[in-house]
């Protein structure tokens, strides 16, 4: 029993994973909408590398959750069969599609229609990425903990919250403006407020869910202290996030990524919460 933090290079690779796919889509739109001028288009751009340094760190961490970095590529033998091998296919396409299109958009060679269906391929490749990840555990039918509605639920809420606000960080850099910056704070909050009530639930279905030498809430004693960490960080962030706009002004891109740290800590305590309700039953699940 314990809260799941000896499983940190996963929390790390799926909060991280998330946050990007997710910042990749709120970006991606800014740009397809064609809303601003060519300098701040570059200048969007080539803030993305900020993404794709994330995306690396995920995957270095997820590296090393396997034991041995030189039996990685292992992980791809299953293809079509394994969650985890196609977790890792998509999101080792998905990296390899945005960072090209990167790559090449911002040496200026990339044509403007390709680019465009170039982007929209990299958006669609991201959200089934997260999606691959969630497989992963909500199909472990021994796991009743994960073999839920929850598990992707709480995945794309990561990638609804933590997306939101390091896209609109992206966009806040550079000075792009409109009707798409408006609206995330009002997406990421939705998402803190799924969140809140999928918190609630699940917390309610536990006591029902045991084997028999396990509860599923005895796994994680601290699971309602934890949870509500979770959301006052959350809450905190969206704080920072809104308040200088209730005010009439621009929030500035150091108190945005003070925000976007209280994110992801929030989302880690949340995913070390997921990794300790981890339990395995036989062939009957009682529940």
């Amino acid at each position: 029993m314990g809260s799941g933090w000896h499983e940190w290079p996963l929390m790390i690779f799926t909060v991280l994973g998330q946050c990007v796919a997710g910042a990749v889509l709120v970006v991606g739109g800014a740009l397809l909408a064609g809303k601003m001028s060519e300098e701040k288009r570059y200048r969007l751009t080539l803030s993305m590398i900020v993404l794709w340094v994330l995306m690396g760190i995920a995957f270095i961490a997820s590296i090393m959750h396997l034991g041995s970095p030189l039996r990685a590529f292992n992980s791809l033998n299953r293809i079509g069969q394994s969650g985890l091998s196609n977790e890792i296919a998509g999101g080792s396409i998905f990296f390899a599609v945005g960072g090209f299109w990167w790559l090449i958009s911002v040496v200026k060679k990339m044509p403007t229609a390709l680019g465009k269906i170039w982007l929209v391929v990299t958006m669609a490749l991201g959200i089934v990425f997260v999606w691959l990840m969630s497989r992963v555990y909500s199909t472990i039918d021994t796991v009743p903990t994960w073999y839920s509605i929850w598990t992707p639920l709480n995945f794309f809420m990561t990638m609804f919250i933590g997306g939101s606000l390091l896209g609109y960080i992206l966009l806040r850099n550079a000075d792009v403006r409109g009707c798409a910056p408006g609206f995330l704070p009002v997406i990421a909050l939705l998402g803190v407020l799924v969140s809140a009530i999928a918190i609630v639930m699940q917390g309610a279905a536990l006591p029902d869910i045991h084997s028999s030498v396990q509860q599923a809430s005895a796994l994680v004693p601290g699971y309602g202290v934890l949870s509500s960490w979770r959301i006052v960080l959350l809450a905190c962030a969206l704080a920072l996030w809104a308040w200088p706009q209730l005010k009439g002004n621009q929030p500035a891109v150091a108190t945005l990524s003070c925000a976007f740290v209280l994110v992801v800590v929030a989302e880690l305590i949340g995913r070390g919460v997921f990794y300790g309700l981890h339990m395995t039953v036989g062939m009957a699940v009682a529940g």
